[in-house]
């Protein structure tokens, strides 16, 4: 066996280690899980309240005859895209599977394309793609993070806006599924849909008594548009935020599996080696003894 005894201990006690660092980060990323989705949860009532408030005012015929009618058509201001992805590792294809539908789906958007890059992983991954990178912004490592990030992005994308000129926005991220599972997706979030309006309006109100819009009627729209542009970008990076930490825990179990079968086998060369270097000392005894007697038992 090439391997010492001294080298095998060398190697069982630094692989222990790294099984330690292994199973920290496994708690970490469970423990994130947990707090991402505690954060979905919660914006979800608040996105209904934002919904109806929109809903309400797009009813009122002279506040939607306020709100520009969008047209199929493309922007004059061109395109913003936003890509949620991560700053580091250990998330296996997490950055390349949202990078490439991105880029696979504005590249059907005619226009000036600007894009935004959340994670220093996504944005070389991007970069490499020769994707019209604006900027970078740093993932955030907690959910209090999450609503200055968006905040940062609101403010980048209305510098980089003509006045005269809509934009059209839009986020890519990856979504949670079952387990340790996600998909890219895209939304639109500008300009808003004709459609998605209209399903707006067909929402309806929990009570018996119709809302009704106070003061400025357009004022109050645009607020709403604000939170709802504001909840689309909070909830696509939670989304991303809980993908990450899935992933990230998929592999951890996965590195702590291998881990621990790495150190069964290592052990047990190891049990074996230091068994066959007893046996040799207990032979070499044996036969250091029976080379003292041996010449007694011939004299007698």
């Amino acid at each position: 066996m090439n391997d010492s005894i001294e080298s095998l201990s060398r190697k069982i006690g630094s692989a222990s280690d790294l099984q330690s660092v292994v199973r920290t980060m496994k708690a970490l990323a469970a423990s994130s899980i947990g707090q991402y989705e505690k954060s979905l949860s919660a914006l979800a009532d608040y996105y209904r309240t934002v919904e109806l408030g929109l809903g309400a005012c797009f009813r009122e015929s002279e506040r939607t005859a306020a709100m520009p009618q969008q047209k199929a058509s493309t922007p004059a201001g061109g395109i913003h895209a936003v890509v949620f992805g991560s700053d580091q590792g250990l998330v296996g294809q997490f950055n390349d599977a949202v990078a490439d539908y991105a880029i696979k789906s504005l590249k059907t958007q005619p226009g000036k394309l600007k894009v935004w890059a959340v994670g220093e992983r996504v944005h070389g991954r991007l970069a490499d793609a020769g994707a019209p990178l604006s900027g970078l912004f740093t993932v955030p490592n907690s959910v209090e993070a999450i609503a200055p990030l968006v905040g940062e992005i609101q403010i980048a994308s209305e510098a980089h806006r003509d006045e005269n000129n809509e934009v059209g926005l839009w986020v890519f991220h990856n979504r949670p599924l079952h387990g340790a599972l996600y998909q890219p997706v895209g939304q639109r979030l500008l300009p808003l849909d004709a459609q998605w309006r209209r399903g707006l309006t067909e929402i309806p109100w929990p009570t018996s008594n119709l809302p009704e819009a106070m003061g400025d009627g357009h004022a109050t729209l645009r607020a709403l548009v604000r939170e709802y542009l504001f909840i689309s970008l909070f909830r696509a990076c939670a989304e991303s935020l809980a993908s990450e930490n899935a992933s990230r825990l998929a592999a951890m179990q996965r590195a702590d599996k291998n881990i621990t079968d790495l150190l069964e086998r290592t052990r047990g060369a190891y049990h074996l080696l230091r068994q066959s270097k007893i046996d040799e000392e207990l032979f070499d005894v044996i036969a250091g003894f029976d080379a003292l007697v041996e010449p007694r038992r011939t004299r007698s």
